[in-house]
C-alpha cells in the first residue's frame, strides 16, 4: 500500500462517509417516495424526484463512485481510480441503454420533463423546483 499524504487520506475518508450517506438517502427515497427499490426486479411505483433527486438524476451511482474514489485516496490504492473509471463507464452505458428508456416508457412525459430539468451527472446547485410529476 502506498502511503498517501494525510490531507489526501482525510479527503478520501470524507468522500467515503459522504458517499455512503448519499447512497443511503437515495435508497431511502426509492423505498419511501417511490414505493419500490432500485432493483429492476422490484422497481418503484412512482417516479422518484424528491430529496437529492432534485439536484441530480443518478445520485446512487455518483455516491458509489465517490466511495470508490474515496477508498482509493484513503488507502493510497491508486488502482481503485481505474476501477472507478470502469465503474462509471459501465454505469453510464447502463443508464443510457436501459434505465432512461425504461423510465420514459413507464413514466412518459413526467420523466421527460424531469430529465430535461435535472442533470444526470453534474448536480444542480439549486434544487429543481418543478412540481411533482403525476
Amino acid at each position: 500500500m502506498d502511503d498517501a499524504p494525510l490531507a489526501i487520506r482525510i479527503i478520501g475518508g470524507v468522500l467515503v462517509v459522504v458517499g455512503v450517506a448519499f447512497l443511503l438517502h437515495a435508497f431511502a427515497r426509492f423505498v419511501i417516495e417511490g414505493i419500490g427499490t432500485p432493483a429492476p426486479v422490484a422497481p418503484t411505483e412512482r417516479l422518484v424526484v424528491g430529496g437529492i433527486y432534485r439536484h441530480v438524476r443518478n445520485p446512487m451511482y455518483l455516491a458509489v463512485g465517490a466511495t470508490i474514489v474515496g477508498q482509493a485516496l484513503f488507502l493510497g490504492q491508486w488502482g481503485l481510480i481505474a476501477y472507478a473509471a470502469l465503474f462509471f463507464a459501465i454505469v453510464a452505458t447502463f443508464v443510457v441503454t436501459y434505465e432512461e428508456p425504461t423510465l420514459e416508457r413507464k413514466f412518459g412525459a413526467d420523466y421527460v420533463a424531469y430529465r430535461r430539468a435535472v442533470p444526470g451527472w453534474l448536480p444542480r446547485l439549486h434544487p429543481w423546483d418543478g412540481e411533482r410529476p403525476g
